[in-house]
């Protein structure tokens, strides 16, 4: 077995180091805490995105930029949750609440095989209506049918509210969590999604997570996957009420975490491992629209966030945000507390800009050293930043976008098919590869006149097809019936 060693930190070099970055982007040096949030802080743009760049190619080299073919399925929406930042959470008892049938969630499969994709994404909102056996039928059902497809589902929130639900036996949360997730893995689940981390420290995940997991139930339900041989990939979503040392402590945790699932792992090329570990890290902005949070005031709206005449003073996240998680060493606070101590606390809300979102993913290529791939969230930021995020880091372009209700319920709806994804990476200037699950290549597109790109022969006449969001499907007193009847 190889022994996994970490790279050496240098606490006393500044983040500006040219001598320091050169070394992280060679997997020779690896950043402080402190550093990378001076590094997020005020490293000029183009300095971040050189060295995020070339750590980017040492791994992935200078060809080729990859993407998948797979599908977004939101098997219901109904939520126990009530996080301040979603806008597509419903009520059972909601009109426009709904619970797929396992045949609609076939048929979704059914086309996603059809146009060559390998994956599907299945995450919904934690609803208490559907016992384990519904899953497990389902997962077996998916199978069946579709043996080839990959599975990908059920983040860790959804774990959590699993353990609720259907009361597993076992004497600590790791334990009852490894008892439904192998059932779960035996019946289809192939691997963990990475969804709802938002931020992890704990004043901020109480304001925008209501009823959602902690973050160290989150981390806890990806070790149980690990643990199991499972891959998982990790999330942030910024942009809103958090401080930048919140994102790097988030950043933080991952790759702690990350250390201790490949320190017990027989490490191989490109850091493949068994058992389990994170393969990928994805961050986004936050979308406001139709959301709770999204009506909390901009910072710098409001006359009381300026300092002085001109000059905006500091904002409640960064006034809190503490490199370990904490506010002063504390991570017990209750909400009234935090706002004793800064009462403007989350009431402002400070949404990434384009190079805000840049110099986040720049950051995570370079502070999170040991996870593969940094995917560049198109679907959130547009595709053109999407591929300008090519060169700041990411060298995953994600998803073809089939399906999408999440994102899409907070006002951001993009719709690219395979073509203008590959077109985006070859005006990047790399080669197009499709892959799979475990970022292993299925297909290359080099520059030939099959390539699907290249085969479009006029594209101010190509147009993707609608992306597919799942309407309403049947008025208030029949979705209850449909609810039911899902679960049987």
């Amino acid at each position: 077995m190889a022994i996994y060693t970490l790279p050496p930190e240098h606490p006393h070099l500044s983040a500006d180091d040219p001598g320091l970055l050169d070394a992280v982007a060679a997997g020779a040096a690896r950043l402080t805490p402190e550093q990378g949030l001076a590094a997020l802080r005020s490293l000029p743009l183009h300095d971040l995105g050189r060295a995020a760049d070339a750590r980017c190619r040492v791994l992935h080299g200078d060809e080729l930029r990859t993407y998948v073919i797979d599908r977004n399925i939101n098997y219901t929406n109904v939520c126990t949750a009530r996080c301040t930042f979603c806008a597509f959470r419903r009520d059972a008892d909601d009109h426009d609440a709904y619970t797929l049938d396992k045949q609609a969630i076939y048929d979704k499969v059914a086309e996603l095989v059809a146009i060559g994709g390998t994956q599907i994404l299945m995450q919904g909102g934690m609803n208490p209506a559907l016992p384990l056996d519904w899953y497990t039928d389902l997962l077996r059902g998916i199978k069946s049918r579709f043996p080839g497809v990959h599975v990908h589902a059920f983040s860790p929130p959804e774990f959590i509210e699993f353990v609720q639900f259907f009361d597993p036996p076992g004497d600590s949360l790791e334990a009852k969590l490894r008892w439904v997730m192998v059932r779960l893995r035996d019946a289809g689940l192939d691997s963990v999604p990475g969804g709802g981390g938002e931020i992890f420290s704990h004043h901020v995940r109480r304001k925008i997570g209501l009823g959602k997991c902690d973050a160290e139930a989150w981390l806890m339900t990806m070790y149980v996957a690990h643990s199991l041989g499972m891959f998982t990939s990790a999330t942030m979503m910024f942009g809103h009420i958090e401080g930048l040392a919140d994102r790097v402590h988030h950043m933080w945790l991952v790759r702690q975490w990350q250390d201790r699932a490949l320190a017990m792992s027989d490490v191989g090329p490109r850091g493949s491992c068994a058992p389990g570990h994170y393969k990928a890290f994805i961050s986004w902005p936050f979308q406001r629209e139709n959301t709770p949070l999204g009506r909390v005031p901009d910072f710098g709206a409001r006359e009381e966030d300026f300092a002085a005449p001109g000059r905006l003073g500091d904002f409640a996240g960064d006034m809190l945000a503490e490199l370990n998680g904490t506010i002063c060493g504390e991570n017990s606070l209750t909400n009234e507390q935090v706002l004793e101590r800064v009462p403007a606390f989350g009431r402002r809300v400070r949404m990434s800009s384009a190079t805000d979102y840049l110099r986040t993913q720049a950051l995570s290529r370079l502070f999170l050293d040991n996870i593969y791939s940094i995917g560049a969230s198109w679907v959130t930021m547009g595709p053109h930043i999407g591929q300008v995020a090519l060169a700041f880091g990411a060298n995953d372009m994600g998803s073809v976008m089939m399906e999408e209700n999440v994102v899409s319920s907070a006002g951001t709806t993009y719709c690219l098919d395979e073509a203008v994804l590959c077109r985006l990476i070859r005006d990047a200037g790399f080669t197009p590869a499709q892959r799979n699950n475990t970022y292993d290549l299925i297909r290359v597109h080099a520059a030939t006149p099959d390539a699907p790109d290249l085969a479009v022969k006029d594209w101010s006449a190509h147009r993707a097809r609608r992306m597919h969001q799942q309407a309403p499907l049947v008025p208030k007193a029949a979705t209850a019936a449909l609810t039911v009847g899902a679960t049987k």
